[in-house]
């Protein structure tokens, strides 16, 4: 590297200048070592060497494991001159013994999630505070978002118990009131930096983008997004059952029939992630034992996907991770996890199989490519329905062009998209609405014949469709009239899990499961479970009887019986008949 970005430029020197931060700036812009080389520069240079047993000297917080062992490379090659300064990771997923063992050998510079740091806070007694001079949250919003809200305060009171007096810093690329809230409770006087646009820096400030340098501001939701210069933004408005088509039409188009191409795609839940990965993989890829696969043009570029999410194991998750850094090109199927600041090179493409609930989101996963200068492309797929969204995100400055349908779907109708198969006597109608069709509804077929190939992946994608109808009923009251189940035709939406019908029942299921909360059907039963105890008190109370054990029994055998039977509990010694009647007659 031989010049900086414009937010390491102005974050570096107000950093080494002993100051509090509040730094926002767009996803790839360099925000990871704007802090890092702060933080190394002051550790490497005090007067009193730093031991490795003296424990934590800088605590870094970020959301997710992959950022974790991201920003951890980073300290680790800035280190090498000075191997006396040790970092380490803390995180979900790995063995507490193992930490524990670390953390009593000493971890100088620690980079952990909140959850597990918490967690160790609690249960491990060789964990100290009282040398922390650094106090570094990154990705903040996320941070708020994934409800760490409760263990970043519970850090904070440790931190704040026996550390001196520290240097904070909150890095995000939005800046939202959580964010506020949060550096009013952690930083003290704090300068405020916030670089519009990005690109390597001059070597006068003016020349690296439009600069802010103020106390922080809060309110200001519509201006809080910083958008990569280099992004090319685009939507298409796909009916639900050729969303699946459209999809796999995209994918072919630009990592098919091109080279070095990088691609993610967010879906909404790790069921999603599963099993859209799974019906690539059988279908698309050239495998002996798949079902009606679509073989690849020849010469083209060979498809490898790869898929992230919470749900894999922790040695996967950071295999995946590794594996799509280092390759030239790929497609990964991921979930939001993979949305906050992790540095993948080279991407290309971001697709959003669905809609963000939040612009906030939109900007972080679109924030995955056109990192640092370089340029990259992004796609939402809407429904027609859902068209409205773009207003949504126009108002808030996130301005996108429309891509046709049609124009993705074409790609399907070269003569090399599926060399092997049969279309019949006549030839496809080349790039005629006609021919596009038909292409389509081949592909679509391919995808059928997998699902309904056995019983265990057609109830597969019956549980990948209800994930989805759950997710759906999961969008913001402010965009309730945009994304509402009501809206959706679930024969449509089902034929994008390769199934041929909607399943029965499933919208019981799946799509009125937030309206049985309201009608609380066991408050009946409590009701009922009341009036049943309250008519025997009244019986009781009739008789003149003490509740004896004996009698506690009885009425416990009779309040069990179906509403509307009477029980024919035995006689008990010194009861009349008269006392059984009037307890009938009571209400």
């Amino acid at each position: 590297m031989f010049t900086m970005t414009s937010v390491q430029m102005h974050s570096i020197p107000a950093l080494l200048e002993g100051k509090d931060a509040l730094v926002r700036s767009q996803t790839g812009s360099g925000k990871t070592l704007a802090y890092c080389i702060p933080v190394v520069q002051s550790l490497q240079a005090m007067k009193t060497k730093i031991q490795r047993s003296d424990g934590p000297y800088a605590l870094v917080l970020v959301p997710t494991r992959e950022l974790v062992l991201q920003s951890f490379d980073t300290f680790q090659k800035l280190l090498k001159p000075f191997t006396w300064i040790v970092p380490g990771v803390l995180m979900g997923g790995e063995k507490r013994k193992s930490e524990k063992a670390r953390l009593r050998k000493g971890i100088n510079i620690l980079i952990s999630t909140p959850g597990r740091l918490v967690d160790h806070i609690k249960s491990t007694k060789n964990i100290h505070f009282s040398r922390i001079q650094w106090l570094i949250l990154d990705e903040a919003d996320r941070l708020l978002d994934l409800g760490f809200e409760k263990d970043i305060t519970a850090i904070l009171n440790a931190v704040n118990a026996e550390g001196p007096e520290r240097q904070n810093v909150l890095l995000s690329a939005t800046l939202t009131d959580g964010v506020a809230r949060l550096a009013d409770v952690s930083l003290n006087n704090p300068v405020s930096i916030s670089v519009a646009e990005e690109g390597p820096a001059l070597s006068n400030p003016e020349g690296g983008g439009a600069l802010d340098v103020s106390a922080p501001q809060t309110g200001d939701k519509l201006d809080s997004f910083a958008i990569p210069e280099g992004l090319d933004q685009y939507v298409t408005l796909v009916p639900s059952k050729l969303r699946l088509v459209s999809l796999v039409a995209f994918i072919l188009q630009k990592c098919a029939f091109a080279e070095d191409q990088k691609m993610i795609i967010f879906f909404p839940s790790c069921e999603l992630v599963e099993f859209y990965y799974t019906l690539f993989v059988q279908t698309l890829l050239p495998r002996p034992e798949a079902l009606a696969a679509a073989p690849l043009p020849p010469g083209s570029t060979q498809l490898k996907f790869l898929r992230l999410h919470g749900g894999l194991e922790q040695e996967e998750r950071v295999a995946v991770f590794q594996e799509f850094s280092l390759s030239q090109a790929g497609i990964l199927l991921c979930t939001d996890v993979a949305a906050r600041g992790l540095d993948l090179p080279q991407v290309t493409w971001i697709v959003q199989y669905n809609a963000p609930s939040s612009p906030a989101e939109y900007v972080h996963r679109v924030g995955r490519t056109a990192r640092i200068g370089c340029r990259g492309s992004s796609l939402l797929i809407l429904a027609p329905s859902e068209a409205e969204y773009v207003n949504s995100l126009a108002s808030h400055k996130i301005n996108v062009s429309e891509i046709k349908m049609e124009d993705i779907l074409s790609v399907l109708t070269r003569d090399d998209c599926f060399p092997g198969r049969q279309w019949g006597k006549q030839k496809p109608r080349a790039c005629s609405p006609q021919g596009i069709r038909e292409r389509a509804t081949v592909l679509q077929t391919v995808f059928e014949d997998y699902v309904h190939s056995s019983e265990e992946t057609v109830s597969w994608a019956k549980k990948a469709l209800q994930s989805f109808i759950r997710a759906y009923t999961t969008y913001p009251r402010e965009l309730k009239h945009i994304f509402h189940v009501r809206l959706l035709h679930l024969g449509h939406v089902a034929k994008s899990f390769g199934l041929r019908d909607a399943p029965q029942n499933l919208g019981v299921s799946a799509v009125k499961k937030k309206k049985a909360t309201p009608k609380r059907p066991d408050l009946r039963k409590k009701m009922q479970s009341k009036q049943r105890l309250a008519e025997v008190l009244r019986s009781e109370y009739a008789s003149g009887m003490e509740a004896g054990g004996a009698k506690v029994a009885k009425q416990s055998q009779q309040a069990g019986q179906a509403a509307g039977q009477a029980a024919r509990p035995r006689p008990e010694p010194g009861l009349g008949r008269g006392r059984k009647q009037k307890k009938k007659r009571s209400p």
